[in-house]
């Protein structure tokens, strides 16, 4: 049915209204067999209303109610009522002109005739022919409550993308509000040593031209620190809301993470302890992410969190079973895998992700920086 519908969308306007009136011509050439000069004046000017029915269907339908009368034919009316009713909303105007198409067809010319001779029939024919107008009225009103239906339908497609973009913009403007953050901390602490190392430069160097280039060194490595934490400041108030300058989370806090998920995991394994502070925080984010994950995809479902290390690399491997629960319908867009890909990248590992057998894995490796 859609497949013939949009077949029928598909044939140009001006060769539909040139089969209304060929259908319309042909329809009156059957009905009248040796026709007066009124019955063909009538019946030309109810064919060639089936040219404007779309622009002007009321006067279109008004222009066929003459041949109805006259020369009781039937397709002309029937589609100018159509176009008509798929056009209006206004229920007493089609209520009316179904009245006004079927006491054209009962009475009949002269008018005369069928009031004064045979009334019976005539109300009878009126009755049969209101059945016959309501078909074209009702189903003119189904095309426009499709039509209806579709936009309605087009313009929730609307809102669903302008919905999924400004989620995926939420998430990306929270994760690189994140990596602001972590940024800020990673070049400050470099900045802060050359600041510091050249203080002590400063006071230790054997001769003036050695202090004063220290002296340099440190006046702008202060001034680096103050552009930057203006620049991150200005980053992060332009983003999300910001936990300010509260302290970032380590593999330490894993456990209060997973107790605070309320799901079923099973944690084993250990790092070394002298991971960096980008480190720690990447292997919390990712156990952090896959909570999530799971607690949204596949809820009920068991999950195993395990640190591992060796000697060349070190990272966290999260598994999670099937649903035992019905999932909750959230958008998902896997931002936050790609944020955290994008994360273990600039640390120089990986991150792999995918489903199993039993469900999901996400494996985060990064590697150990030479001693």
């Amino acid at each position: 049915m859609n497949r013939v519908a949009a077949a029928w969308r598909r044939i140009p306007a001006w060769l539909t209204d040139l089969l209304a009136v060929a259908v319309a011509a042909i329809d009156a050439f059957l009905y009248n067999g040796e026709p007066d000069t009124a019955t063909v004046v009538t019946c030309v000017v109810a064919s060639a209303a089936m040219l404007i029915r779309r622009r002007l269907p009321l006067v279109a339908f008004l222009l066929t109610l003459p041949a109805a009368l006259v020369a009781n034919i039937l397709a002309a009316p029937v589609i100018a009522l159509f176009a008509l009713s798929a056009r209006t909303r206004n229920r007493w105007l089609l209520v009316v002109c179904g009245g006004l198409f079927a006491a054209a067809e009962a009475i009949g010319w002269p008018i005369t005739d069928q009031l004064v001779a045979n009334q019976n029939w005539t109300f009878v024919t009126f009755v049969y022919q209101l059945a016959t107008a309501a078909a074209p009225i009702l189903l003119g009103q189904l095309v426009q409550i499709a039509a209806d239906l579709r936009a309605r339908i087009d313009e929730i497609e609307a809102t669903k993308r302008h919905e999924r973009e400004l989620y995926a913009q939420s998430l990306l403007a929270r994760e690189r509000n994140q990596l602001a953050r972590e940024m800020h901390d990673v070049v400050s602490h470099q900045v802060s040593l050359i600041a510091v190392q050249a203080g002590a430069l400063q006071v230790t160097a054997p001769d003036e031209e050695t202090r004063g280039a220290a002296a340099s060194i440190r006046a702008l490595s202060s001034t680096t620190l103050d552009e930057l934490r203006s620049m991150v400041t200005l980053l992060r108030a332009a983003g999300t809301e910001s936990p300010g300058l509260a302290p970032q989370p380590t593999v330490a806090d894993v456990p209060g993470l997973i107790a605070a998920s309320g799901l079923p995991v099973t944690f084993s394994g250990e790092l070394p302890d002298d991971l960096g502070t980008s480190s720690q925080r990447a292997i919390y984010r990712t156990v952090q992410e896959a909570l999530t994950n799971a607690r949204k995809h596949a809820p009920g479902a068991s999950v195993s969190v395990h640190l591992w290390s060796n000697q060349t690399s070190y990272g966290v491997t999260v598994l999670n079973g099937r649903a035992t629960e019905s999932p909750i319908l959230l958008p998902s867009s896997r931002l936050g895998l790609i944020g955290l890909r994008e994360r273990a990248e600039l640390l120089g590992g990986s991150l792999s992700s995918g489903a199993t057998e039993g469900g999901f894995h996400i494996h985060l490796v990064l590697p150990r920086t030479p001693a």
